[in-house]
């Protein structure tokens, strides 16, 4: 959530000197002026023209709104007892609202089966909460995902008395080591959630990016794609690149969590109204993006790092899954050259189709022929 800029002025402060304190916040977007016993807020609304509104009404240019992505792994249906159920396919989607902080939890609904609703759930997520009941292979393969995903912040929540000194050799060396180690309270766990929402400060640039993990018709308004900003910002009536494939699409309408806004930041989850496309050319996988600086390739020749656990070196003509926002793409390992450590190769590789990426972007290698543990390591995006 944007934070708000308090001022005690006097009754005989000047428009000009307000203004001027705005410029001074200009990246900011809500100013709340505090005269004695009067307080007005001043939005911003296009390039530094501001307009007037009653302190608390926020209309629909409100990218006000503090969003959080979770990623729910550990025990299915643990969401379901934190927030609202949504979107159901192979991840479930749970929204949560108070005032206007909001967040979307994800759980990957038929992981273990597959690998892709894991790297999925752990792809979008900014936090993860961690659900632990027993210590076996899947909880294993999970923090590994997450480790490659760069899921840095988050919580384990411990059952069935399972003790804080079984998770911590797990995780030692790892970014999961700073998660936070929570009781099974859903409730405390709910409101932690939602301050932690508050908390996040949304940046905007002039350039965005969508990677889209759901797409339909809606009767009367017509494709819809689901997904979140990952960069940047995007608006009404945007004219989007759809990647691969190089169509456009204008952005009828923006919505998150069910109200309509003219904006979306980093960070939002939304749902976009599309004009010119049609829904196979926007499923799953598909990046809409104003970002000049976005790339698609089928042939890379890349770094890769392999995770600690991961016990054979990889050989040429192996078929690996590369992972990316919500890209999961077959790949056939052309040549590898690890220079003596194989645990850092370099790998020459060609995918079943163009992979959409920002240059300096890290993606996730798998094979899913791995038996117990399927995640492989990260492949560095040039």
């Amino acid at each position: 959530m944007f934070p708000t800029r308090f001022w005690a002025l006097n009754p005989l402060t000047t428009i000009p000197s307000l203004v001027s304190a705005m410029n001074s916040y200009y990246d900011q977007n809500i100013f709340v002026f505090v005269f004695p016993a009067v307080a007005i807020e001043f939005g911003k609304v296009f390039h530094k023209t501001y307009l007037f509104r009653c302190l608390i009404v926020r209309g629909p240019r409100g990218t006000v709104m503090g969003n959080l992505i979770v990623a729910v792994i550990g025990v299915a249906g643990y969401a379901g007892g934190l927030a609202k159920k949504g979107t159901a396919t192979d991840i479930t989607l749970y929204n949560l609202k108070k005032g206007e902080d909001t967040v979307t939890l994800i759980e990957p609904t038929r992981y273990p089966e597959r690998l892709a609703p894991l790297f999925y759930a752990a792809s979008e997520a900014t936090k993860a909460v961690v659900v632990v009941d027993e210590l076996n292979a899947m909880l294993g393969e999970s923090l590994v995902m997450l480790q490659c995903c760069g899921v840095s912040s988050g919580y384990f929540v411990l059952r069935n008395y399972l003790p804080k000194e079984k998770i911590d050799p797990i995780i030692k060396g790892t970014i999961l080591e700073k998660y936070e180690f929570l009781s099974d309270d859903i409730n405390a766990l709910r409101e932690k959630l939602l301050i932690d929402a508050a908390q996040q400060k949304p940046t905007t640039a002039a350039a965005g990016t969508v990677p889209v993990d759901h797409a339909f018709n809606v009767k009367g308004v017509g494709v819809v794609v689901l997904g979140v900003v990952v960069n940047g910002g995007i608006a009404k009536h945007d004219s989007l690149n759809v990647l691969p494939g190089g169509k456009k699409a204008q952005v009828r309408s923006i919505q998150k969590h069910d109200e309509d806004f003219d904006t979306a930041v980093e960070g939002d989850r939304v749902g976009l109204a599309l004009k010119n496309v049609e829904v196979e050319d926007v499923d799953r996988g598909a990046v809409l993006t104003t970002d000049p600086i976005i790339k698609a390739s089928k042939n890379f020749k890349a770094k890769a790092s392999l995770v600690k656990y991961w016990q054979t070196p990889i050989k040429a003509e192996m078929v690996l899954h590369i992972g990316h926002w919500m890209q999961f793409l077959n790949s056939k390992i052309e040549a590898v050259d690890d220079e003596g450590d194989w645990r850092k190769p370099t790998l020459t590789l060609t995918l079943e189709k163009e992979l959409v990426y920002r240059p300096g972007d890290k993606a996730v290698l798998m094979y899913l022929e791995g038996g117990k543990l399927r995640v492989v390591g990260t492949l560095e995006l040039a």
